[in-house]
């Protein structure tokens, strides 16, 4: 009697297991990535037929493994919807109100984990007005929830959301002004997936091959106890199950947490954004991201140089771009309120290289060369065609050093003619090198014409950002 009481309880959960499942990230009111072949993954009996019926006129259909597991491609049309995606197995699932556009990943650590709503005693410039303006069918929400795993992941939890005054204002703040940018200006659905923690590093996002073959003083974590900032348990947790979903692609806020050491950073980082683009198989995707905002009362140990490291990964990491922000930091909080210009500055680069809009400018002004006249030095710069301007605010933060290598406090004038910034100091009679913003708090004061701030830079380290040396 017992042994055929367990034969019916093993039948039961083989029954009630062998049903149709998709991977969780594909659920109503989701956005597929347009105009390509996405994947679509999932479960059932062990060798059995799947067949996908998308009701934009594409169908697909794909066997089981052993395991139960399936996964296949179909194809996706121009933007539009809504549509349904049925998935006919031992069971039959149907999606509703499923949307073709433009899917991006929104990642990091606090600042981009931020939602519109603002934190405890954190408040966002526009927040209310901004919550109470979101309804809006075209864009779209996911938020992957914190989760951490010593191994990868295959599924998640979470939902899709359609933007509300209430979906919005719990959603990444960065992310919905990134992404409401995007959906206005091409009149296209936008999915958002929001995978974020706070006061993470980028070591914990990325994965073990990686940390273990190119960062091996991390191995010492995985003999411990694993919490967030673990090495590669948020890779496993919340990026691995999203892969191989179709994404446009990333758009990253984080450095904080990796601060202490700028020169490891400055090799993680670009590890870490090719780690993600080969494991999603879509080629070099875009990934932009934002340099650290100013903030601190007394210089922040690593601030500066964080910056840099991040500066030399635009530069040099083909497909990124860097949204500056030196001009709207917050000498008292670690999160700057102004979100907006956060989000629209990564947009710019989004529109400008990905949806080839003309005519806006995307970069904020980026050193170019150094010309020593005399006592001065002349700077010029690029991303700044009608040259440079202060936007009416007095030129500070500028250094200046001679032979020896001792940066003293530099005046600075910009020369309209000439497109040039001219740096000098009484105590430096022959200089070599100029830096500017090269400490953890600064207000911003060099922009081109379109308001974009100039990037923290040193022309003592230039040829080492370029590899030119």
């Amino acid at each position: 009697m017992r042994n055929l009481y367990l034969m019916i309880l093993c039948l039961f959960v083989y029954t009630t297991n062998a049903q149709t499942q998709l991977a969780n990230i594909f659920n109503d009111h989701m956005v597929l990535q347009r105009n390509t072949n996405v994947h679509i993954w999932g479960t059932d009996t062990p060798k059995s037929t799947i067949e996908i019926i998308g009701s934009w006129g594409e169908k697909a259909s794909v066997t089981t493994d052993a395991n139960g597991k399936w996964k296949t491609t179909i194809k996706t049309l121009k933007a539009g919807g809504p549509y349904t995606l049925e998935v006919k197995g031992s069971e039959n699932v149907t999606l509703k109100d499923v949307l073709l556009g433009e899917v991006w990943l929104c990642g990091g650590q606090s600042n981009m984990a931020m939602a519109l709503r603002g934190n405890v005693g954190q408040h966002i410039e526009g927040s209310n007005r901004a919550i109470l303006n979101s309804t809006n069918s075209n864009l779209r929400f996911f938020t992957v929830p914190t989760t951490v795993s010593e191994v990868p992941l295959d599924d998640l939890k979470g939902n899709w959301e359609v933007s509300t005054p209430k979906t919005a204002a719990a959603f990444s703040a960065v992310g919905y002004f990134f992404g409401k940018m995007i959906q206005e200006h091409l009149g296209v659905p936008v999915g958002l997936i929001s995978s974020n923690v706070g006061g993470t590093p980028a070591q914990a996002w990325t994965s073990k091959e990686v940390i273990s073959s190119e960062f091996p003083e991390f191995n010492k974590d995985f003999s411990k106890k694993i919490n967030t900032k673990t090495a590669t348990v948020l890779y496993n947790g919340m990026i691995h199950p999203l892969i191989p979903y179709g994404i446009k692609g990333a758009i990253w806020y984080q450095g904080e947490a990796n601060r202490w050491n700028a020169e490891q950073y400055s090799r993680l980082f670009p590890a870490m954004i090719k780690n993600w683009r080969d494991q999603f198989k879509q080629g070099d995707f875009p990934f932009y991201f934002v340099q650290l905002a100013p903030y601190g009362y007394k210089d922040l140990e690593g601030w500066a140089q964080l910056q840099q490291s991040q500066l030399k990964t635009m530069l040099t990491v083909p497909s990124t771009g860097m949204a500056v922000i030196n001009d709207i930091g917050y000498k008292t909080r670690i999160h700057p309120p102004k979100k907006r210009e956060v989000g629209e500055r990564l947009a710019f680069w989004a529109l400008a290289k990905d949806y080839n809009v003309e005519g806006i400018t995307y970069s904020g002004p980026t050193y170019k060369a150094v010309k020593i006249e005399k006592n001065k030095a002349l700077i010029s710069f690029n991303h700044a065609a009608l040259g440079i301007t202060s936007l009416g605010k007095p030129l500070t933060n500028f250094e200046i050093s001679g032979e020896n290598g001792v940066f003293y406090p530099a005046e600075a004038k910009i020369i309209m003619k000439e497109k040039l910034l001219q740096v000098w100091s009484d105590k430096v009679a022959k200089p070599k090198n100029v830096r500017y913003g090269f400490t953890s708090y600064i207000d911003g004061c060099l922009f081109n014409n379109a308001g974009l701030p100039a990037s923290a830079f040193s022309t003592e380290d230039w040829n080492v950002i370029l590899k030119l040396n």
